[in-house]
């Protein structure tokens, strides 16, 4: 029996999500990969117990982005008219950015290992990118003669600026975990012994705020990426209507006041 693609462990609100495909250095671009990963995604947001989640990857590699078997078998003499082609990428590898996009849930990709092509734009969909020494980062589609066409051209130029992005997406070639660092593409090296100790001790003070006010603000964060201001106002003004209306708002405020910890439980 084919193991789970992706493994998913939650405890004391914090969903763990492990591409599990070390064979293929948990390449993504898989059918079942791609399903059960936007399952997982899914799942999370339906379920107010989860506060935030990590991804990481089984083995030595975060992710190695496509399967190359699968594109050399789509790049002979069978290939697919470009028609068809099209449809695949609508109905596969692109269902993951717009799943991530949709995720209500702060997520923190743990890169453990070689994060290429669209396993380095998979780490920038997440809210946050924390580096083993292993680690390392490609924007390498040009190297195959492709396109960042999985959500890359959108999203690296918003973590690590214009100018970083071309010269990663221009030569293809790869960064370090230092490199990494000091472009802003992760915001914590540790060693990689440390790595998932350090992911969980960040998802456990991200944990302890109240779960409704961490998804609306994550909320208006991702459309502040891409609205002018008036409107972002217009919509934090709707959120904060319902983050008000909380409990855990009161109970914020009350422990505030009477100098306490406060217990939020989500309502």
């Amino acid at each position: 029996m084919a193991a789970e693609p992706v493994l998913y462990d939650e405890a004391g609100g914090i969903a763990t999500l492990t591409l599990n495909r070390p064979e293929t250095r948990n390449a993504i671009t898989d059918a079942d990969m791609i399903a059960a990963l936007v399952a997982a995604l899914e799942r999370m947001n339906a379920d107010m117990s989860v506060r935030v989640a990590i991804l990481t990857g089984a083995g030595t590699a975060f992710c190695s982005g496509g399967n190359l078997k699968r594109m050399a078998e789509r790049a002979g003499p069978g290939a697919k008219p470009p028609v068809e082609s099209r449809r695949w990428y609508k109905g596969g590898i692109h269902r993951i950015p717009l799943a991530f996009e949709t995720l209500e849930v702060p997520i923190i990709a743990a890169v453990n290992g070689p994060a290429i092509g669209a396993g380095c734009d998979l780490a920038c969909m997440c809210d946050i990118r924390i580096a083993g020494e292993r680690a390392s980062f490609a924007e390498s589609f040009v190297k195959l003669g492709i396109i960042s066409g999985d959500g890359g051209a959108w999203l690296l130029p918003r973590v690590v600026g214009y100018s970083k992005a071309c010269e990663m997406t221009f030569t293809g070639d790869a960064v370090d975990a230092k490199a990494a660092l000091a472009c802003g593409l992760v915001s914590q090296l540790v060693p990689d012994a440390e790595l998932m100790p350090a992911a969980k001790a960040l998802a456990a003070r991200i944990a302890a705020n109240p779960p409704h006010a961490m998804r609306l603000t994550k909320r208006l964060l991702q459309e502040g990426r891409h609205t002018r201001l008036s409107s972002l106002l217009e919509l934090a003004a709707a959120l904060q209507s319902l983050a008000h209306a909380t409990h855990d708002h009161k109970e914020a405020i009350d422990a505030f006041l009477a100098k306490r910890k406060p217990v939020f439980k989500g309502d």
